[in-house]
């Protein structure tokens, strides 16, 4: 009528949310958080169970190269 379209606050509000939850972005980056945090705990539990076996290795690698 005037040129220019009213919306109401709820009817722009539910756009936003819609247009949110299409949107892929969002989703990919939520896919990939998991995926860091996967491997980060992969990695953790890995050092936490071979890590005292590592120390003695290097330890006594340690000890036979300052022998040499």
């Amino acid at each position: 009528m005037f040129g220019f379209k009213f919306t109401s606050p709820v009817r722009k509000f539910y756009q936003t949310a819609v247009s949110r939850f299409v949107n892929e972005k969002g989703a990919t980056a939520t896919e990939y958080s998991l995926l860091v945090g996967l491997i980060a705990l992969v990695i953790v539990a890995g050092v936490t169970l071979f890590g005292t076996n590592l120390n003695t290795f290097f330890s006594g690698l340690g000890t036979r190269v300052c022998g040499w």
